[in-house]
């Protein structure tokens, strides 16, 4: 990024906080700018696929909210949420095996914003938070604002290692454990059902919350579904939903689910961020829920995304060279690579850009920075034809760098 010297002067002159000075953007972002080019295969961002947004139910459900519902859709509105709403989201996971009550429901702007508000109430400078190694980059974007360290886990096929968890517990007294369990943002692994009951009897043992992560868990297209962490841990866990990914982003709706003597913390923090959330789209979202359109329209998507996982699986065991491995999701949006140890996914994007196909490089998923033969590919947001031809163009990269 060029800064020019007025830039600079006032940024001197206005005294920015150094720990604000010091936050970086968005790599994913920033790729995001340079993939949107015409052209351009993207397999960067979270994007879920365009084409299956439900516009035609959401601009029904829109205008049954105005009429249902008058002037009170365009005013202010509880700092939990509006109640139908929270209701209504305690009924369905209460039905899903976690029984919660309207005040277990907090409405976010985003699960973002969830993440911004978790690390608003409990980290003081230095605190230690426990993750996944790697884990997910805006967790740690929001947790660095308030000047958090790191301990991390190791991952394999089941998830977090939790045989490591309790030494780590331990040494770095962490303030909290935070998990993506299902279908994790980057590498696309589900937490075993064993695994999470031995990181609730852990976090019971060290009086210590865990924050789940779970804004892919409803796209499952292949495997056995897992009870959540949340459906395990009970109160020890504080669960972080959102529709962005199973209706829409632009929304910008999620939710947490927590004990409510946490909850009236959190409301308060929240009153310190945006007073509530959107209103109005609050109650498009009830008027969506209420007429049934969800479960389809997950059941929809899922199966749309599992055919470009197994279109994007099969292009790269036919294009990628020998001595690249990959993970193979049941559900969510992305699958992680691992390139040889000698190879930089960082060095490589820019060639890749040549080529007109992005991704994100894997180095800013872990909190120590290691991983810099590693990379995430987001298979639904792209055609089946996309996804062919985009992977034959990394599997030439590949070769041609190796």
């Amino acid at each position: 990024m060029i800064v020019d010297d007025k830039e600079k002067v006032r940024t001197d002159m206005w005294k920015i906080a150094p720990h604000v000075l010091k936050l970086e953007a968005s790599i994913i972002r920033e790729i995001l700018k340079i993939s949107s080019k015409p052209g351009v295969i993207n397999f960067a961002g979270g994007l879920p696929a365009p084409e299956l947004f439900p516009i035609k139910d959401l601009t029904a459900a829109t205008n049954r909210a105005i009429e249902n519902y008058g002037e009170k859709v365009f005013q202010y509105s509880l700092s939990m949420g509006v109640v139908e709403l929270r209701e209504l989201i305690a009924e369905r996971a209460s039905r899903r095996g976690t029984k919660s009550g309207l005040d277990n429901i907090l409405i976010t702007t985003g699960a973002q914003q969830a993440i911004e508000l978790v690390a608003r109430a409990f980290i003081d400078p230095g605190d230690y938070i426990l993750t996944e190694n790697p884990t997910y980059l805006g967790a740690l974007q929001a947790f660095n604002y308030y000047r958090a360290k790191y301990t991390s886990v190791e991952m394999d096929h089941e998830g977090m290692i939790i045989d490591q968890v309790e030494d780590h517990i331990k040494k770095f007294k962490p303030k909290l454990i935070y998990t993506v369990s299902n279908f994790q943002n980057p590498t696309g692994i589900t937490m075993s059902e064993q695994r999470r009951r031995d990181l609730v009897v852990l976090a019971k043992q060290y009086d210590l919350p865990i924050i789940d992560d779970n804004p892919y868990g409803d796209i499952r297209f292949s495997g056995k579904r897992v009870p959540t962490l949340k459906s395990i841990g009970g109160d020890e866990v504080i669960a972080l939903r959102t529709f962005s990914k199973i209706i829409s982003p632009g929304l910008r709706i999620g939710w947490m689910n927590g004990p409510v003597d946490i909850l009236k913390h959190f409301e308060k923090v929240k009153q310190c961020t945006d007073l509530h959330s959107s209103t109005f789209n609050q109650y498009v979202i009830y008027e969506y829920l209420k007429a049934g359109h969800l479960e389809p329209h997950i059941d929809l998507i899922s199966k749309d995304y599992g055919a470009k996982r197994d279109v994007m699986i099969k292009a790269m065991e036919e294009h990628f060279p020998e001595g690249i491995t990959w993970t193979h999701p049941e559900g969510g949006l992305f699958l992680w690579v691992e390139l040889p140890k000698n190879m930089s996914a960082k060095e490589l994007l820019p060639k890749a850009i040549d080529l007109k196909v992005a991704y994100v490089y894997g180095q800013p998923f872990f909190p120590s920075g290691e991983g810099e033969n590693t990379l995430r590919l987001n298979y639904c947001n792209a055609t089946h034809d996309n996804i062919r031809e985009g992977i034959k163009r990394l599997g030439t990269l590949f070769k041609e760098n190796m």
